[in-house]
């Protein structure tokens, strides 16, 4: 049974699914917003207000926090460059999701998750 336990798991195994969340992180992060399906954008946000969390802070521990989490050091520069100062004075809340109408093909709810 599944009492207690809080993550999503989008018809998918452990290691697609954490692949899946990666490749989502880093795309998020590089374009600043995306659009994907909102069970996705839901189960995204928690994970990406950790990594902005941990941003915030440029040392070397972070860094290397960072690039175990995303495996791309392009993107973990950005975002300790760009993304973790410009939310130094913010305690919480770094991305939104807004909704969009249902895609056409599967019907689908869509949602797009951007930075604030």
């Amino acid at each position: 049974m599944r009492h207690g336990k809080r993550t999503k798991i989008l018809s998918r195994k452990k290691a697609p699914r954490k692949a899946l969340m990666r490749s989502l992180a880093r795309s998020l992060i590089l374009y600043e917003k995306i659009r994907t399906t909102e069970a996705k954008a839901k189960a995204l946000k928690p994970l990406i207000e950790k990594i902005v969390y941990l941003a915030r802070n440029n040392d070397l521990t972070t860094r290397r926090r960072l690039i175990s989490i995303l495996k791309d050091k392009k993107i973990v520069k950005k975002l300790l460059e760009q993304t973790g100062p410009r939310y130094l004075k913010r305690t919480g809340g770094y991305v939104r999701i807004i909704k969009f109408l249902p895609r056409k093909t599967d019907a689908a709810k869509m949602a797009l998750i951007e930075f604030v």
